[in-house]
């Protein structure tokens, strides 16, 4: 194919009117490699598509000899769309625009039978990938409770995305399946696939990755094809993405790649800041253009993020800045508990109301999905509109919709949808076959379903296993039912999850999704400690998803900081910056250094969301799975220039307090823990450093109307004590040998060792 004429002039190109020096500098800078550091509001977008454009119009390659990748399709959408306006039809001649996954694909296609496909092979969903893995598993005769489909699924995923294949993997990968059968499982996986012709989603780069490295005349022809290789978001690639890229991108070398390594927030889903950083490495002769002015935030929200950031050591620099002038600066305010953090956010909103701010421009941004729970409760109670993005309401996720069947069904046994939910949730081995029976009987009788269950438990219409299934299932609730007028419906919940399998279920799973799951059920247990009983509860889950079919009215935002990337409001909440919840305490007793400058990104891109205001705060105390606990100020507050900061707190020593003990120490929290080691408590290495918090005395400080009356909801009674013979109603008599707040650690003498609320128990001597 021959090859387009160069103009003389590519710089009087009209594209690039209304981009600054930088900008222009990405779209002129053709050839060789270039590696666009774009900061966060830097228009990094209007550079990318000025820059696709200019090839084409300048005639630097044909619309076909350009590779553009995204990351989601509604990028790609996006792309294409801005693209074509600037040049016209030519845009549709450009088929290797789109998606990683999508142009793997269509290259695929081309060379199916070098994979050992036929060109038109099935791509499978989740689903048909769950169902073959739990196929395999049964053939093998492994116990698929102990080592779920879920879990193989997502070794496998993890393992595409690194680029390994079955015979790639070493002893350690193979041991984290079924005591060594992580590589059989996987190769057996992918025998099957390619018998049923199909691939799943990690198949399409792994495969062409596989032909590209066997099959030079293969890689050589694709390296001619493409002139130029653009990629966005390249901090978010994982390590196939990146040798799929480098293989095609060697030959001509003509690859621009965008991305920021300050936003890299992704490697719980495979993506390597790694990649960005050594880009210059794998591709001499860079050049590297810094995008630096700030089109979104004031000069405040920039100086702040800039000496957050500036705490990482594995970055390549860079300064935003911008021309506004003027804005507030950060506010950073310390609260009693999580309830008043709820209340604080509300008043907030309601006052940015009455200052003519729209709901649609205010944000609420936590680190996790469980946070999202009190703020609901607290604006169902005041009326404030809200939705929930990237995700579903507190109430309206799976596993709480679960919980809560069982919830309703405790409390009505003829709630038959609430049957229906949960009689196979966890699996228990009730097909389609016995749960229609069940139906045809409830129907017959004129009974609920769960009376039916009983009936025909006790007759021949079923196999003994699943009538005995369903005995054991009728007499747990009828337990559970006797259960609630004796204890609070925190405890029940707690019983039900437990010795349902429910939480046994989401445990065996090991993933990141399930962890965040037993987040939601712990949460959950926490809300119901704010009730007297199961049907005030149940009403007021009620009164909340009733309020969810209201209508398209102006309403806040609440969305994790994972999902907001990319997104901007004027005004930002940014809640829970305690350390434990952000940085999470996984990041804190897991990853390492590079997990706490992951989540210092995450800070980072959290800050830059904001255009007008931002405003971050902590509690002195949050509830850590149904206990109270003490919290310190996320060290992330510590980092914040103070020069753009104002702080409001009416806690003991506040940010400035904890900016001191950090300030020049590598681990303040071994100097804390050294200082306060009487207040180091038992939950995990992270809390045993973080616990000795300077807000401990603060109680006796805050006004009695400041305080929530959740505050104290787990005061410890006076009656027992560590030592003492106590009695329980359901676990008999035992000796108390340990106390946290109102929570008991009792040895029972033929139960063994349970923690229970002291209300629960009475002395015994």
């Amino acid at each position: 194919m021959s090859h387009p004429p160069v103009p003389a002039d590519s710089s009087a190109d009209p594209l690039l009117a209304g981009l600054n020096p930088p900008q222009r500098e990405a779209v002129l800078t053709t050839e060789g490699p270039v590696l666009m550091l774009a900061g966060a509001g830097t228009g990094k977008t209007a550079a990318l598509t000025a820059r696709l454009a200019h090839l084409v119009r300048a005639r630097l390659a044909w619309p076909s000899e350009i590779l553009c990748v995204t990351f989601t399709n509604k990028a790609a959408r996006e792309m294409r769309e801005r693209v074509g306006a600037m040049i016209g039809p030519a845009v549709e001649g450009m088929p290797w625009l789109g998606t990683f996954h999508a142009i793997a694909a269509r290259m695929l296609r081309r060379h199916a039978e070098l994979a050992g496909l036929q060109a038109n092979f099935t791509i499978i969903d989740t689903d048909d990938q769950l169902r073959v893995l739990k196929q395999l598993i049964q053939a093998e005769g492994l116990d698929d409770k102990r080592w779920p489909a879920r879990q193989l699924a997502g070794l496998i995923d993890r393992w595409k995305n690194r680029g390994l294949t079955p015979d790639d993997l070493d002893a350690a990968e193979n041991e984290a399946y079924a005591n060594g059968r992580g590589r059989a499982m996987y190769a057996a996986y992918q025998a099957r696939l390619k018998a049923l012709n199909a691939c799943d989603f990690g198949d399409l780069l792994l495969h062409m990755l596989t032909v590209l490295r066997r099959h030079r005349e293969v890689l050589e022809s694709w390296q001619k094809r493409f002139r130029y290789v653009l990629v966005d978001e390249y901090q978010d690639t994982n390590q196939v993405q990146y040798l799929w890229l480098r293989l095609l991108a060697q030959g001509r070398r003509n690859i621009c790649v965008v991305g920021d390594d300050d936003q890299s927030i992704y490697s719980w889903r495979g993506a390597e800041i790694a990649n960005i950083l050594r880009f210059e490495k794998d591709f001499p002769g860079t050049r590297v253009i810094r995008l630096e002015q700030n089109y979104r935030s004031t000069p405040d929200i920039l100086a702040a993020a800039a000496g957050l950031i500036g705490a990482n050591r594995e970055r390549l620099g860079k300064s935003l800045w911008t021309q506004a002038n003027g804005g507030d600066k950060l506010r950073v305010i310390g609260v009693w508990d999580g309830p008043e953090e709820a209340r604080r956010v509300g008043d907030e909103i309601e006052r940015l109301g009455r200052e003519g701010a729209p709901l649609s421009t205010i944000a609420i941004l936590v680190r996790a999905q469980f946070q999202t729970r009190e703020f609901e409760d607290r604006f169902i109670a005041i009326g404030l509109g809200y939705r929930i993005i990237g995700g579903f309401r507190f109430y309206e996720r799976a596993e709480i919709r679960d919980a809560i069947a069982y919830l309703r069904l405790v409390a009505q046994p003829a709630d038959d949808l609430a049957f229906e939910r949960i009689c196979n949730t966890p699996r228990r081995g009730l097909g389609d076959r016995t749960i229609e029976r069940l139906h045809r009987l409830a129907r017959a009788a004129g009974q609920p379903l769960a009376a039916a269950a009983l009936s025909i438990a006790d007759s021949d219409e079923l196999p003994t296993r699943a009538r005995n299934t369903l005995l054991a299932l009728m007499r747990d609730f009828a337990r559970w039912r006797d259960l609630a007028s004796q204890t609070t419906p925190a405890e029940l919940a707690r019983t039900i999850l437990d010795e349902s399998g429910f939480s046994a279920a989401l445990q065996a799973e090991k993933s990141v999704e399930a962890a965040g799951r037993l987040e939601n059920l712990a949460e959950l247990t926490r809300a119901m400690e704010d009730y007297e009983t199961l049907g005030d509860f149940l009403e007021h889950v009620s009164l909340v998803m009733d309020n969810d079919a209201a209508g398209d009215d102006e309403k806040v935002t609440i969305m994790t900081i994972h999902g907001a990337k990319g997104l901007e409001f004027d005004n930002v909440f940014l809640v829970g910056w305690e350390e434990g919840v952000f940085p999470s305490q996984r990041a804190l007793d897991e990853g390492g250094l590079a997990s706490l400058e992951e989540e210092r990104r995450l800070a980072y891109v959290a800050i830059t969301r904001a255009r007008r205001r931002c405003t971050i705060l902590h509690a002195a105390n949050r509830r850590i799975y149904g206990q109270w606990t003490s919290s310190i100020p996320s060290r992330f507050i510590a980092e914040l220039p103070p020069a753009h900061v104002e702080e409001e707190t009416t806690l003991s020593g506040g940010a400035s307090l904890w900016r001191a003990n950090w300030s020049g120490r590598d681990d303040p929290f071994a100097h804390l823990a050294e200082t306060r080691p009487d207040r180091v408590r038992s939950r995990g290495p992270g809390w045993q450093r973080a616990a000795a918090s300077s807000y401990d005395t603060a109680a006796a400080r805050i006004p009695e109307t400041t305080r929530s009356a959740a505050s104290f909801a787990a005061q410890p009674s006076a009656d027992v004590g560590v030592g003492m013979r106590v009695f329980h109603q359901k676990f008999g008599y035992g000796v108390v040998t340990g106390q946290e707040g109102n929570k008991l650690e009792i040895a029972f003498e033929n139960a063994g060792t349970k923690r229970v609320i002291d209300s629960f128990v009475k002395r015994a001597d």
